[in-house]
């Protein structure tokens, strides 16, 4: 016969994620669950077991859960923005939603984003929940980088500002389609980017080359003010450069101005 004991802690999981939706909270820790409920890890475990699909679990090596409310069920998790900055803060690992996954929210769709592109500090793989995929960049610097938080977010989450995004697009242009995709997205975002901004997070970042091509990128989009902002910032004669960073397109063709080698075009 169960003990008084263990007769209270039947249903203690269900009852611990009502607790943490009450606060609006969609992820948790399974140490939160022991802590909060007295549960072994065993009974913890298999108490959430049951519960499926009302509570998922991000990776089999974290133990980190989200409850999925019944309408998001479809999907099979909530939508990533309400919980990230619970997950990074388990994992103590910098992060913030960037790309074009930021653009997007920033008011730039030139195409449908398919999956969620988070930037973090360290080599992660992809998380797929669902219909729900999260692709991770690795940025060294990804703790210095500016972001902000949106007005209009369901919780706490970090995104990178318009100019922070423009620089990781033109970064990482060679996984998102190339520089063309690039300055496709950065121009939707040009009219609200500002300059001293721009000077943020081009110190924050502090690769000259990456200056370089985003000076051109800017430059050829129109926006004479930030690409002098640019100009400014960079050293008086920078190294010079591939436009598009892993394309092998051999040419003679140069940007003299942002000492490019001219191995792709701009075209939208």
């Amino acid at each position: 016969m169960a003990s008084a004991s263990n007769r209270r802690r039947v249903g203690a999981a269900a009852a611990f994620l009502e607790s943490v939706l009450a606060k609006g909270i969609v992820g948790f820790q399974l140490a939160q669950l022991i802590k909060e409920t007295g549960l072994s890890e065993l009974a913890a475990r298999n108490q959430l077991l049951r519960l499926r699909p009302a509570v998922t679990r991000i990776a089999r090596m974290h133990a980190f859960y989200l409850i999925v409310a019944p309408d998001q069920r479809v999907i099979g998790t909530p939508p990533p923005d309400w919980w990230l900055e619970d997950y990074f803060s388990f994992l103590r690992h910098p992060y913030y939603i960037g790309l074009l996954s930021a653009a997007t929210i920033h008011g730039s769709q030139p195409q449908a984003v398919q999956l969620e592109q988070v930037v973090t500090d360290v080599p992660r793989r992809d998380i797929t929940l669902g219909r729900v995929r999260i692709r991770f960049y690795a940025k060294r610097r990804a703790a210095n980088t500016p972001t902000e938080q949106p007005q209009s977010a369901h919780s706490i989450v970090r995104v990178s500002t318009r100019e922070a995004t423009a620089l990781d697009l033109v970064r990482y242009s060679a996984r998102i389609g190339g520089i063309a995709r690039a300055a496709e997205t950065i121009a939707p975002m040009l009219p609200k980017m500002d300059k001293g901004r721009l000077k943020e997070a081009l110190e924050a970042a502090n690769e000259p080359a990456l200056g370089q091509r985003l000076g051109y990128v800017l430059e050829f989009l129109g926006g004479k003010k930030l690409a002098q902002t640019i100009e400014k910032w960079l050293p008086s004669r920078p190294p010079w450069a591939l436009l598009e960073p892993g394309n092998p397109n051999r040419t003679n063709a140069t940007i003299p101005r942002w000492h490019l080698h001219a191995n792709a075009r701009i075209l939208f």
